[in-house]
């Protein structure tokens, strides 16, 4: 296909400040959208076909019918930008066939949603081709829907939303429950601080079932309560919420989620204070409570945790679906060299991969470049 097709779009990948697990609960979550890009060029084509080529990934033209579109297809990579046709077509969007050619800078297997990236660039591309007239946030639906369904991730709606909605130097206050939206100005820059991001390149895949299981666990607790999520357990409740539920694992998610949901308008109230400084621990009690708790984390992300905390971190927590992928650190960027310097010292001396480090700035949701 030509690289120039009719038009070129593009979608980030994102980092969560808090807010993790929430999203699959009705809860509150507070991403933010990377600088990292997956770039779409596209052309419709009126043949019924969707080709499909990478940049990034070995291998020829993948092409598909769009007519045969259908789940349980196991496809790769293909089946993100896939299931959003299926999704499109299947919701009565009168969606053909498009050539789409991939680029992207997001990194993948390390929780910053690479898919969330590849299936908003598609449907914000097809959205404007098509002339469909959805609203960013129902396609970041339509999106959830093809992970869910197409691609077998029983993912939440925070990665698709984040990508498509996120605006340059703000974090989503996204309710999941009514997905009303609320960006919080976070400006770290001119507090002098810094968000790291450590990728500790420990892979990690939402549909091999562990994070299934979390989701059961959650909705198990939800039952044993009496209420239609977690969202609904009020924090000054919680304990006497836990002391009914006698399966202690089932007990641990539903605490972790309570809290967290606590922590997110916790974050919230101090940004709006102007307290920046104030959400460090915040955001390291939400590591304690992952790892603990929701028990998603790693070596790795532990270490980067401890490592950021001694080496004079604010505050520090992994970030993402777990089980790998990526933390984040929040330090005074005076410090923040020291810290980067610490955690890659400590990686080496335990024979783990140097991770990769760099800086998270709050930057521009999906849009179209040309």
């Amino acid at each position: 296909m030509s690289r120039t097709g009719e038009g070129v779009w593009a979608a980030p990948g994102r980092v969560n400040l808090i807010g993790e697990h929430t999203d699959y609960n009705d809860g509150f979550v507070m991403p933010f959208a990377l600088p990292h890009i997956t770039v779409a060029t596209v052309s419709r084509r009126d043949d019924g076909v969707l080709r499909l080529t990478s940049a990034d990934v070995a291998g020829g033209a993948v092409e598909l019918r769009v007519d045969d579109l259908a789940p349980s297809r196991p496809g790769g990579w293909t089946d993100y930008p896939a299931g959003v046709v299926w999704a499109l077509r299947d919701a009565g969007h009168a969606v053909g066939g498009a050539d789409i050619h991939f680029e992207s800078t997001v990194p993948t297997g390390a929780g910053l949603s690479s898919s969330a990236a590849i299936e908003v660039a598609t449907a914000l591309a097809l959205n404007d081709l098509y002339e469909l007239g959805l609203e960013r946030w129902r396609m970041a639906r339509l999106c959830q829907r093809a992970e869910n369904v197409y691609v077998g991730a029983p993912t939440g709606i925070m990665d698709q939303t984040a990508s498509a909605c996120c605006t340059e130097g703000h974090a989503l206050h996204l309710d999941t429950r009514d997905l009303s939206q609320r960006q919080v100005p976070l400006d770290l820059a001119a507090h002098g601080l810094e968000l790291l991001v450590v990728d500790t390149r420990v892979k990690h895949t939402h549909s091999d079932g562990e994070y299934g299981k979390r989701r059961a666990g959650c909705e198990a607790g939800a039952a044993a309560l009496g209420v239609d999520a977690l969202r609904d357990v009020p924090y000054d409740g919680l304990e006497q919420a836990l002391g009914r539920i006698d399966d202690h694992e089932v007990r641990a998610l539903v605490r972790h989620i309570v809290s967290e949901n606590h922590r997110v308008e916790r974050v919230i109230a101090h940004l709006e204070a102007g307290e920046v400084r104030a959400i460090g621990p915040v955001l390291t009690e939400g590591h304690a409570s992952l790892r603990d708790d929701f028990k998603i984390s790693c070596r790795e992300l532990d270490l980067v945790v401890d490592t950021a905390l001694a080496g004079g971190a604010l505050g520090a927590r992994m970030t993402g679906g777990g089980f790998g992928g990526s933390a984040i650190v929040l330090t005074e960027t005076s410090a923040a060299p020291t810290v980067t310097k610490s955690v890659l010292e400590a990686f080496e001396a335990s024979s783990f991969e140097q991770p990769r480090v760099f800086t998270a700035t709050p930057s521009a949701g999906a849009r179209r470049l040309s």
